[in-house]
């Protein structure tokens, strides 16, 4: 009988006394197997054995920058984790090992709690992997607590990959969890997510900002007393009081007054609240997931939003990449989103011609994952022949890239256009070649969503490529 493997924790750090701290650390929370290294550069000989399940690896390291031994680690062994370990908390630094791959960044011993959920959960997904449990995006299967807390996130992209595995490292902190985005990425799914990552008994409780002046904010999540104000003839809770024991999530933070952020700052450093009228403050013990599509930090530059509130929001900073730096999802998505509209809509599975796909990676999707959805449901709504259409989709994009260039023009001077600044401008005939050539480019070769970029009919097109080609053979027979 083949001997059962016992997972191997790699520690690289080159400073003893903190190696060995490490080292006791781990084994005094029960993991076995732990191997301890002071020589970066060894790091590859170690790894070549394949008896080694985690990479423990310290990002200060004088002797050698640990960013290329974890670029090494991940380009020879793509599917070994790696923990980041710092002293400090550094976001960028933390954002910047997460965009190279590692699976998470974490406080060497200041919160060890956090450093052993890391590890576990390291430890749990690398079995996952060796047993043939994770499916081709990386999530773990029907089964486990991940698979309904991930269920909707649809993804096969590396970078989203590893943003989903600082996710589940980080949903347990008792520390405020920032999600930024750009609109339709999908940040209330990834509060939903973080929130179930998180065993909390608790609710999920989610208040959007945009809209709220102060007295609304604060009766919306702190409630009041009686006699509060006119209308408050009896004691009423707030969200905050819903969300004991679990997550309150606050949507669209930019949209704080600076009043509301005092209140929301003296809840997060204290843990306390008053509700309206209240003479006694109160306590919570509920998570803090905040999300925005603003840049909060150039809102603190122009005193729009507190600094202070502003570092403490993104203890834990979660970024969701847009559609368009994730197109290698597209087929996922609209496979998913065209099942899901078919069940809703009591239809059977659609057909997805590939010529769908390729119409698609050549839209920039404004909005995002949101926006897809919404183009799949209504293409569904026209569905003929079990077949997706291309049809309601071309109209859209149409209409999204007529939008675009708009935008692109706002702010220009009167009468301006995207022209104004070429010193030159090219003759008809050339400007003509030179979109047909990137129109095929865009779309691959294929001729009929050329045509449908450019605006014209597909017969039109091949007219003017074969025009193009005809003019290139007399010009080298010249």
């Amino acid at each position: 009988m083949e001997e059962e493997r016992r997972p191997c924790i790699l520690v690289v750090d080159d400073d003893p006394v903190s190696l060995g701290v490490v080292g006791k650390f781990l084994g005094a929370e029960g993991f076995p197997g732990v191997r301890l290294s002071k020589e970066p550069r060894e790091t590859a000989a170690i790894l070549a054995s394949g008896e080694v399940s985690l990479v423990l690896l310290d990002l200060r390291m004088p002797s050698m920058p640990a960013l290329e031994v974890l670029e090494e680690t991940r380009r020879k062994h793509p599917g070994l984790p790696v923990i980041m370990m710092s002293e400090e908390s550094d976001v960028e630094a933390a954002v910047e090992c997460m965009r190279r791959g590692a699976f998470d960044y974490a406080p060497k011993l200041s919160d060890p709690r956090r450093l052993a959920a890391s590890v576990r959960m390291a430890l749990s997904l690398s079995e996952l992997r060796q047993d043939g449990s994770v499916p081709r995006g990386g999530i773990p299967v029907t089964g486990s607590p991940e698979t309904s807390a991930l269920a909707g996130i649809v993804t096969e992209d590396e970078r989203m990959r590893s943003v989903l595995r600082y996710a589940q490292s980080i949903s347990s902190s008792p520390k405020p969890i920032l999600v930024v985005g750009e609109s339709g990425t999908g940040k209330e799914l990834m509060a939903l997510a973080i929130h179930k990552l998180s065993g909390r008994k608790g609710p999920l409780v989610s208040l959007n900002i945009a809209g709220l002046d102060d007295t609304m904010f604060s009766d919306s999540l702190f409630g009041h007393r009686r006699g509060a104000f006119t209308s408050a003839e009896s004691d009423r809770g707030g969200l905050i009081e819903r969300a004991e024991g679990g997550t309150l999530f606050l949507d669209e933070i930019g949209e704080l007054s600076q009043l509301s952020q005092v209140k929301l700052l003296r809840l997060i450093e204290d843990r306390r609240y008053y509700p309206l009228g209240a003479d006694l403050p109160r306590t919570s013990s509920a998570a803090i997931v905040t999300a925005t599509n603003r840049d909060l930090r150039a809102a603190t530059a122009t005193g729009a939003f507190r600094l202070d509130l502003f570092y403490r929001l993104q203890t834990h900073l979660v970024q969701l990449p847009p559609l368009r730096e994730r197109t290698g999802d597209l087929p996922l998505l609209l496979e998913h989103f065209a099942r899901q509209s078919a069940r809703r809509l009591g239809r059977g599975d659609p057909s997805i011609p590939p010529e769908l796909v390729l119409l698609l990676q050549t839209y920039d999707f404004p909005g995002n994952v949101r926006e897809l959805e919404s183009m799949v449901y209504d293409a569904m709504s026209e569905l003929k022949g079990g077949v997706l259409g291309l049809d309601s989709f071309r109209r859209k994009i149409l209409r999204g890239t007529g939008a675009k260039s708009a935008s692109d023009a706002a702010g220009a001077p009167p009468g301006a256009t995207r022209f104004s600044s070429w010193e030159r401008l090219p003759s008809l005939k050339q400007a003509s070649e030179e979109l047909i050539r990137e129109a095929m480019r865009r779309s691959r070769g294929n001729q009929g969503i050329a045509a449908d970029l450019l605006g014209i009919s597909r017969s039109a097109l091949n007219k003017r490529l074969k025009s193009s080609q005809t003019g290139d053979r007399n010009q080298e027979s010249v």
